[in-house]
């Protein structure tokens, strides 16, 4: 396929993943909690890494949040969009980074795809952790290690689990359908 026809391609599936970013956690009602607690947001960051590459991930993971927040006026802009915005950013291009140098050791799908999701999983957390901290700084509510593990995990568990479940089979499912084959390898 020729490199033209390759990235237009790839920015029309990156525009279809921004708008699920957009649009998946309207699942949730735009209810803060059930949002916190299902993480939908996150999917189509990791998805782009996945299937787009780290750099698509990387930048579809910051643009999500950022410009969901600036359409949808969720999640606040500050410090929440701006932070998730560098937590995602982290998922895209781990997952997308560690999927494509597991992928070259031929190993088999489903553990390459777990080796690549739990790492950027638990990095984006800390990443998310360190941006609140540095925004707890510059607010009346500093951030505490309580409230790390409180928002990061304690939260956030039922939509880790779910990630961690359906991932696998819409990466696989996606692969499978030759649509990304040749979008993923570039």
């Amino acid at each position: 396929m020729k490199k033209n026809s390759m990235r237009t391609r790839k920015l029309c599936f990156a525009a279809l993943l921004l708008a699920l970013g957009w649009l998946l956690p309207l699942l949730t009602g735009q209810n803060r909690d059930l949002g916190n607690m299902l993480s939908l947001i996150h999917i189509p960051a990791y998805l782009s890494g996945f299937l787009l590459g780290p750099w698509y991930g990387l930048l579809l993971g910051f643009l999500i949040p950022l410009s969901r927040s600036v359409l949808f006026g969720m999640p606040v802009l500050y410090p929440r969009a701006l932070c998730m915005a560098f937590e995602m950013a982290a998922y895209g291009l781990i997952s997308g980074s560690l999927y494509r140098m597991f992928a070259k050791k031929k190993r088999q799908k489903m553990a390459t795809i777990y080796l690549s999701v739990i790492p950027a999983m638990l990095l984006g957390r800390v990443v998310w952790g360190v941006g609140r901290a540095v925004c707890g700084l510059f607010t009346t509510e500093p951030f505490t290690w309580a409230a790390f593990i409180a928002g990061g995990f304690t939260t956030a568990w039922p939509g880790m689990i779910a990630q961690l479940i359906l991932l696998p089979i819409i990466i696989v499912a996606l692969e499978k359908t030759k649509l990304f084959s040749d979008v993923s390898d570039t």
